[in-house]
């Protein structure tokens, strides 16, 4: 069985994962901190592309 990591930092999951959405998919993470620099950083794409097409 493979292993589940976060999505922001690849440390192994556990039971206490939190799940946050990212463009309309859902990841895990293993903690506050991770979630919060995964919103972040998508919400700095999100505004990156949308000054490009403006």
């Amino acid at each position: 069985m493979t292993a589940r990591t976060c999505a922001a930092c690849d440390c192994e999951l556990d039971g206490t994962a939190i799940k946050i959405k990212l463009g309309g998919n859902t990841v895990e993470v293993c903690c506050e901190a991770c979630a919060r620099a995964l919103n972040e950083a998508d919400a700095s794409i999100s505004t990156d592309a949308h000054v490009r097409e403006g």
